[in-house]
């Protein structure tokens, strides 16, 4: 007698993959779920590898007073740790949790951007070259952030209106910032010298990038036009591995992150600057020419304006520029000469009551001892 086997049911994905799926179905960058999920895992692992069903509360809370107790770490980093549970019990385990009392939370510390001078921002210019120098320059000259401007599309650099249009910038949003004329010649050189490869990987049967959202299955051939290619496309290509299609991506920011932290060394500037230091140093230029914070507020694309208030605390002049009085002290008596010796006061003994030696045989002509404190003099 034969037995006929069933067909297997589909096997459950797996908790991070779900996570994972759960990420991207919501249209959340990359960066979140590469941080999301590492700290899923150590929060499992924390606990014994005790499956996140199993557990609540309390073990988030345990965990989360943890690295602010043993491991000291920043708020934003337990904000972030915060976050990631939030989305494994609300989203992909569909768990209600309750109000988190007990906590040990850790201190937010009020931290003033790095900012660098004209002439700093100049040096560190001087020693970037090629790509690097350009994209520093857009970073310094528009206010991008780094992954914003190394996710430039063509068609968003518009040199008719001399602006930048910033696809999905930090929150989902677009905005409109400034494109530099100083760097209009040496942009469009760069411009056809990416042309020339993108001509070159047509023939090979690549030339094809990632284009966001549904576009792609909405507009088949889109990811080879030439307005959706990369400003600044990566050296190498890359098989994608759904579609098998050879593909760009644009270039990495630890390339220009490199490239800083060696062109600050060779500068010989001690502060800690980094390519987001060029976006604090582009708004507080702003505000020191003038220009109205809520003008630099939109060219950063900043929510709230009280964000962009920091940048008045690090101003070089304005109204937030104060004399010390010792400097004003300086100019009233630029050379006055130290006073003579012979009129100088007496000096003063301060030595203890206990040190001053008292004579035992006191002069007439001078004073007697004086009385006992505190008791009547006898007549």
């Amino acid at each position: 007698m034969t037995t006929m086997n069933s067909p297997s049911a589909p096997q459950k994905p797996k908790l991070l993959d779900r996570v994972r799926e759960a990420i991207r179905s919501r249209h959340y960058s990359r960066n979140t779920e590469d941080a999301s999920v590492p700290w899923i895992k150590r929060f499992i692992f924390f606990h014994g590898k005790r499956h996140p069903m199993e557990m609540g509360a309390p073990e988030i809370t345990q965990f989360l007073s943890s690295l602010a107790l043993e491991g000291r770490v920043a708020a934003s980093t337990q904000n972030q740790a915060l976050s990631a549970l939030l989305l494994l019990y609300r989203e992909v385990l569909q768990q209600d949790l309750p109000w988190l009392e007990g906590i040990v939370r850790a201190k937010r510390p009020i931290r003033l951007p790095v900012v660098l001078t004209r002439d700093e921002v100049q040096a560190v210019m001087t020693h970037l070259r090629g790509t690097p120098n350009l994209i520093a320059t857009l970073l310094y000259g528009a206010g991008l952030r780094l992954l914003e401007c190394a996710q430039l599309r063509v068609k968003d650099v518009d040199f008719g209106v001399n602006h930048i249009l910033v696809r999905d910038g930090k929150g989902q949003k677009d905005r409109v910032t400034l494109l530099p004329a100083t760097v209009k010649a040496d942009l469009a050189r760069h411009l056809e010298a990416v042309s020339q490869q993108h001509q070159r990987d047509l023939g090979k049967g690549a030339g094809w990038v990632a284009l966001p959202g549904a576009l792609e299955r909405k507009y088949p051939n889109a990811g080879r036009e030439w307005g959706w290619q990369w400003v600044f496309p990566a050296t190498s290509m890359y098989v994608d591995r759904e579609t098998g299609k050879r593909r760009r991506h644009h270039l990495h920011e630890s390339v220009i992150q490199r490239a800083v932290k060696e062109a600050v060394r060779w500068a010989g500037i001690a502060k800690p600057a980094t390519p987001h230091t060029f976006r604090h140093s582009f708004a507080t230029h702003l505000l020191e020419d003038g220009y109205d914070i809520r003008t630099v507020q939109e060219l950063l694309g900043h929510k709230d304006v009280s964000t962009t208030m920091i940048y008045t605390h690090v101003l070089n002049r304005g109204p937030a520029a104060v004399r010390s009085p010792a400097d004003r002290l300086a100019s009233l008596h630029p050379s006055a000469p130290p006073a003579p010796v012979g009129n100088r006061p007496a000096e003063i003994d301060c030595r203890p009551l206990q040190s001053i030696p008292v004579r035992s045989n006191p002069s007439p002509a001078g004073p007697g001892p004086l009385p006992p404190r505190g008791y009547p003099q006898t007549p």
